[in-house]
């Protein structure tokens, strides 16, 4: 019986999918979730750029976290926390345009094309700024760093990486740590597992989901949008100032691991996750 409970405990599982439209904006909870080429389907084909073609997120801008999302059908529908009937309404696949720029993700550049004079004057109104959006098209394929790809792997407006995996039980640890528990929606997941031990995750090299081979490359180094309450848009210290009492690494504080593809098809909550190869964790 106690082995049966070790064997039940230990079990991993898929507790919860998240996508997250358009780059640091709010993230949308989903029961099942399409792996692409390039991560979840939907997952950060859009991103919000400044008047000099920067892409904003929430460590300049902290209020973009009040900016939620939605899927309906075939419509992306976009919306402030504290104004909702003031709502912008985009086809999810825009059509090709002429309209197309280069952009810079970090040290990569890569082609987007611009959504519209509309989306450009809400997104401008809402953030106070002159603001457009932009959409990466399927011609577009942003590779991730070679140092960790496996085959010419490519994600969207992500940091670099297509999923991002955290345990539920690596977030339990933490908050038992501090004095305020936080939700997971502060690290902004694509996967979040259940089971396991602690930090289970960092040793994932190889692990399966539905038939699907996925790959853990790299953990992921986290920055102060930890730091920002995803419902009010306020900032604070935590988690990363009790993260780096034991978590931290060649000068950066982790949590979760960046996860490649290595296939494609439906991904449900509730599917098991088997371990095909482990490594040594770096913390």
């Amino acid at each position: 019986m106690a082995f049966t409970n070790y064997l039940f405990l230990n079990m991993l599982s898929i507790s919860q999918l998240y996508i997250y439209p358009i780059k640091s904006l709010g993230g949308i909870a989903v029961n099942t979730a399409l792996i692409t080429d390039r991560g979840l389907k939907n997952d950060r084909r859009f991103m919000v750029v400044d008047a000099n073609g920067l892409f904003l997120t929430q460590r300049e801008r902290p209020l973009m976290a009040l900016l939620r999302t939605a899927i309906e059908a075939d419509v992306l529908i976009v919306w402030h926390k504290d104004h909702q009937s003031d709502k912008l309404r985009l086809p999810l696949e825009p059509q090709p345009s002429l309209s197309v720029t280069t952009v810079k993700v970090w040290d990569d550049y890569c082609e987007a094309q611009y959504v519209s004079d509309e989306a450009a004057k809400w997104f401008s109104e809402k953030l106070n700024s002159p603001c457009r959006l932009l959409y990466m098209p399927e011609s577009t394929k942003r590779k991730v760093d070679p140092v960790y790809a496996f085959n010419n792997d490519i994600t969207s407006f992500s940091d670099g990486y297509p999923v991002l995996l955290i345990g539920q039980s690596s977030l339990d640890d933490l908050n038992g740590r501090m004095t305020e528990a936080l939700p997971m929606d502060r690290f902004r997941p694509n996967i979040v597992m259940a089971g396991g031990k602690p930090f289970e995750e960092d040793s994932l090299e190889q692990f399966s989901v539905s038939g699907i081979n996925f790959y853990g490359v790299k953990l992921c180094g986290r920055c102060v949008v930890t730091t920002i309450n995803q419902q009010t848009g306020a900032t604070g210290k935590e988690p990363l100032k009790t993260l780096a009492t034991y978590r931290m690494a060649n000068n950066k504080v982790y949590f979760g691991q960046n996860v490649l593809c290595g296939g494609e098809g439906l991904i449900r909550v509730g599917d098991s996750i088997s371990i095909i190869k482990v490594k040594q964790a770096l913390i």
